[in-house]
């Protein structure tokens, strides 16, 4: 099981950093899974998932460019990729198909995008992300698309009037923003 774990983590790795020129190492990669394989867990090294990739994107920005381009490379090299493929409805609530997705990944690929931090359902997205990477070990990989990783690491620019919003629209639930807020902050800082 954790053979085949390692072998598939090796092909995605080398097809992500070679095809797609993502500047992950393989041996970040595996530094990578073994700071975040709990080996005292045994869900984590016995976990059985279903996609080798799942692609987290702000549709608006890389649907029909940079994530359509990741998918296809994906593909091409057998890779089995989740790719949510319909627009949400702007309030309508993250779905089960995708949170059962999430869990049955071995990677995560957050595309951090120019209006990712403006989607609540990216934001869910991610929350989940982080809980299968403390709980199973999924391996999450960010990636800076047309945007600074500083303005995302500080939340600067269109991240910081984004989180103006977020905090309007959700004054009764502001703990969740602020989970948001620490989430991706988190995220940022494993590039």
């Amino acid at each position: 099981m954790e053979v085949d774990r390692i072998r598939d983590i090796e092909r995605c790795s080398f097809i992500l950093s070679s095809n797609c020129m993502i500047r992950a190492s393989r041996t970040a990669i595996f530094q990578n899974l073994l700071t975040s394989v709990d080996t005292s867990n045994p869900s984590s090294s016995s976990h059985q998932w279903k996609y080798h990739v799942f692609l987290s994107f702000r549709g608006e920005d890389t649907r029909k460019s940079f994530t359509d381009h990741l998918h296809t490379a994906l593909k091409q090299e057998g890779v089995i990729t989740f790719r949510d493929k319909e627009n949400l409805e702007r309030g309508k609530p993250i779905s089960l198909e995708l949170l059962k997705a999430i869990e049955e990944s071995l990677f995560a690929i957050v595309i951090l995008s120019r209006n990712y931090a403006s989607s609540t359902w990216c934001f869910d997205e991610l929350v989940k992300i982080m809980e299968c990477r403390k709980k199973i070990g999924l391996i999450v990989m960010p990636i800076f698309y047309d945007v600074d990783p500083s303005e995302v690491r500080k939340l600067m620019g269109r991240y910081a009037e984004a989180f103006i919003e977020h905090e309007k629209n959700f004054k009764k639930n502001i703990n969740k923003v602020h989970t948001w807020k620490a989430t991706l902050t988190e995220v940022a800082n494993l590039a």
